[in-house]
This record gives C-alpha cells, structure tokens and sequence, in this order.
C-alpha cells in the first residue's frame, strides 16, 4: 500500500512498507518548485531509507540548465550516499526533459552501487524494482 508523502502541481510523491518510493512528475516546473520537489524526494529518501525508486518523468517538461546544475551539485551527493539501490525511470514524452535527466545522470559520474533502468511500461518498472534483494551491490545494466 502506497503512503502519500508529499503533493504539488509537480510532484506526487508517495513510498511504501517496501522501501519503494514513487515519484509523479508534472509539466514544467518553476525553479522554485523544482527545486522544493527535489529537496522533498531527498528528505523521503533519506527520512524512510528507501532503497527503490520510481520516477514517472512521463508527463514531466524541459528542466532549466540552473536547476539541473543544482541538482547535481546539491541532490546527487546526497543521494549516492543514500540507501537506494534500484532507480526505474519511466522516460517523459518531452525530448527536452529526457536529455536534461540524461545530462544529470552523466555528470553525476556512474555509482557502483545503485542500479538505473528506463521504461516505458509502469508495470514492468515496478516488476523490475522488486527482482533484487535490498542491499545488494549491483551494477548499471
């Protein structure tokens, strides 16, 4: 059962008994709201040690050039010394928004101990997050 954590117009954030948590992107965001939906997803991340981790970037929009440099150099530290292990991305419709996540992930650098993968099917992202084992090291496939 999915517990609700947090609710914007960006962002509909949610987690469960699994250390699983959803996160449901929304058209294009403000940096000011951008920046207040990532603080939230670390706070969950850090505040439940969640250890998987969905992010619906379907119907997400562009992401300015600062707010990705901010993510990077304030989120993705955090977040490689986090608990997560297993991100599933559900890919957004907008091109923009795609290679902005891409650019952020490769400027992070690739962590030895958290798992990406893209979808473009909900369930199949879900079933993918479930297959292993929490704490398990594991390499980006």
């Amino acid at each position: 059962m999915r517990i609700a954590y947090f609710k914007s117009s960006g962002l509909t954030l949610s987690y469960d008994h699994q250390h699983t948590a959803y996160a449901v992107w929304n058209g294009f965001l403000s940096s000011q709201v951008f920046r207040e939906s990532a603080l939230k997803c670390l706070e969950l991340l850090e505040e439940k040690g969640i250890e998987r981790w969905l992010a619906d970037n379907r119907k997400m929009k562009a992401i300015r050039q600062a707010d990705q440099h901010w993510f990077v150099e304030n989120i993705m530290p955090r977040i490689l010394q986090s608990n997560l292990r297993r991100m599933a991305t559900l890919v957004s419709d907008d091109l923009f928004n795609k290679m902005a996540v891409e650019q952020m992930l490769k400027r992070a650098g690739h962590p030895d101990h958290l798992l990406l993968r893209d979808f473009q099917d909900e369930a199949e992202a879900v079933s993918w997050l479930m297959v292993s084992s929490p704490g398990q090291v594991m390499a980006q496939e």
